[in-house]
């Protein structure tokens, strides 16, 4: 096992100089995949979509994709998708609401794991994991300081608030060739 002292160690400032698409946790750089597939895109839009569509008359809560959230220092993740309420200024630097992260091979285990373990300690209230190939949804809501699993979500729809603005996800609308 290597020796933690001798790792480098990187802050949001030098995340800032890098090309390309990165994330930054805890201080450790990880490199994003190369650009999303089709069958990513069209989840990520139909997410996006309905998330945005369900959050309508909530005027304290956006929804937004593919920006980088400050979450410390030394950590700087990019969703999906994800909802922020009351934010102000043009930089994400408190945990969202609501983070969607749509896994890929290459990183499915930084999905489940460490962004898991980062978002429930940063206090993101809902995470859902989606699994294209799939077509399978994973919901975490925080209760008490934990992630309690919601359920798997392929055809049916999760229903929560936030911020006092009931919304509802249906994921029959999420799957590409989906027949309804």
């Amino acid at each position: 096992m290597a020796n933690r002292e001798f790792q480098e160690h990187y802050t949001a400032k030098d995340y800032a100089l890098w090309q390309g698409d990165w994330e930054l946790i805890y201080g450790a750089p990880y490199a994003m995949s190369p650009s999303p597939t089709l069958t990513h895109q069209r989840i990520n839009s139909a997410l996006h979509l309905a998330l945005h569509h369900a959050f309508k008359n909530c005027v304290q809560c956006e929804v937004l994709y593919e920006i980088d959230v400050h979450l410390d220092e030394d950590t700087v993740v990019r969703p999906d998708v994800l909802v922020v309420c009351n934010q102000e200024g043009d930089f994400i630097r408190k945990a969202p609401e609501l983070i969607v992260e749509i896994v890929s091979p290459s990183s499915v285990r930084r999905d489940e794991h460490l962004k898991f373990e980062l978002y429930e300690t940063e206090g993101v209230q809902i995470y859902i994991i989606v699994y294209p190939e799939e077509q399978k949804a994973k919901v975490f809501q925080l209760k008490e300081g934990r992630y309690i699993k919601q359920g798997d979500y392929l055809q049916n729809t999760f229903n929560s608030s936030m911020q006092g603005c009931a919304f509802e996800l249906n994921f029959a609308t999420i799957w590409p060739n989906k027949t309804l």
